[in-house]
């Protein structure tokens, strides 16, 4: 039987498997999603073509395909357009057959069109990796036969070709929207899995990364580890790549008397901070008022329950969740009236045909009518919002 050129003890070829393997999820966050899709780096000839290559050689994707499927999944994001929600299609079928979903989605030639701009069009692009795309498998094949044998080398290969359409087409694009922790109260239903983000190239950090689509760093609390912004950084300090935008860390300074333009800028470029402490401080009113709320609903209301309804966005709530929850709003003022002032500063972003002078008059009276509010979450809050600079 042939053995192949290098022969390594059995958890020699589990390490070498998870190097290569390593070496395609770094491609994948890195080239595909941080630069490609995104923007938010830019990378030199020379990383971008390896990288572009042993992608080619180990998954078969078409860059133009991958940017044009992810774009597509933000701007449709938990719709039934999006190409694999869990909360259309059931986390069963994205976990389990996703990468079926993103084939689906790959045929769709106006999703391509429409989203798949500024991707690469060189001749390595229009000659090979497009041209045959899957032609990069069966090399790879072949070399992973020459070097460790027949069996290793097959069982290499497969687990080569499961890794990105389980990892990132199925555990990403579905648990990354069903399980885990929240950083920020974005529109959808993005969490974070884990804080350390090392399996899958820091991708794990899922909840971040839609709260701040453009930002090549995926890390935001000082106990998360983004490993694939770490490669980042090495390939910036050798002159190979340059970031062109992170998260906006919030900036405080005295509180100011009245805010002016860059308490509004402040506090729109750190939308997401301001509406996570918004939360925070709502939630806290709830904890307050939840004896009266319980037996306002006949003692069937649970403190948990409670708390997901109000650090929810109304899209992600069921009918009858709806229902019950406006029901307990009607009779609590306190809440009712930090529930509404929620959405009044939300729309301070949400509405891009305001002019600047008028989204800061809506600001000045937001934070004159929480200081008059008489509700002490909502005072403390308002004199938060103050000293917010840029």
């Amino acid at each position: 039987m042939f053995s192949g050129s290098i022969d390594l003890p059995w958890w020699g070829y589990v390490v070498v498997t998870l190097a290569m393997t390593h070496v395609t999820i770094a491609a994948v966050t890195i080239f595909l999603h941080r630069h490609q899709a995104h923007r938010s780096l830019d990378l030199h000839a020379l990383p971008a073509l390896f990288f572009r290559t042993w992608l080619w050689l180990t998954t078969g994707m078409v860059t133009k395909e991958w940017a044009a499927i992810h774009r597509k999944h933000h701007a449709k994001c938990e719709t039934p357009d999006d190409p694999h929600s869990p909360q259309v299609f059931g986390i069963n079928k994205v976990l389990w057959t996703g990468v079926f979903l993103y084939v689906k989605e790959a045929r769709n030639r106006e999703t391509i069109q429409r989203y798949g701009h500024g991707t690469p069009d060189d001749w390595f692009e229009r000659s090979i990796f497009s041209r045959f795309p899957k032609s990069g498998i069966v090399i790879m094949l072949a070399a992973d036969l020459a070097m460790f044998g027949i069996w290793p080398g097959v069982l290499i290969w497969g687990v080569q070709m499961i890794w990105i359409p389980f990892w990132a087409a199925g555990v990403i694009n579905g648990l990354g929207h069903f399980w885990g922790y929240r950083n920020y109260n974005c529109a959808d239903a993005s969490t974070n899995l884990v804080p350390w983000g090392i399996l899958i190239g820091g991708e794990e950090l899922h909840n971040n990364h839609h709260s701040f689509a453009t930002s090549a760093k995926l890390s935001a609390r000082w106990y998360e580890f983004d490993i694939g912004w770490m490669y980042i950084r090495l390939l910036e300090m050798a002159g190979l790549a340059k970031v062109k935008k992170t998260i906006p860390t919030p900036k405080f300074g005295i509180a100011k008397a009245r805010a002016d333009f860059d308490t509004l800028q402040a506090i729109i470029t750190c939308r997401y901070d301001v509406m996570t402490r918004y939360v925070q401080s709502l939630k806290a009113i709830a904890k307050d008022e939840f004896e009266a709320l319980k037996a306002q609903s006949g003692g069937k209301l649970k403190a948990g329950e409670l708390r997901r309804w109000l650090a929810a966005d109304e899209s992600q709530l069921c009918a009858e969740e709806k229902t019950r929850l406006a029901s307990l709003l009607k009779e609590n003022t306190r809440l009712q009236t930090v529930v509404a002032m929620r959405d009044e500063l939300t729309a301070l972003w949400a509405r891009s045909t305001a002019s600047h002078e008028q989204l800061l008059q809506q600001l000045q009276d937001w934070i004159a009518r929480a200081e008059q509010s008489g509700i002490r979450q909502l005072e403390e809050f308002s004199l938060r919002l103050r000293r917010y600079a840029v």
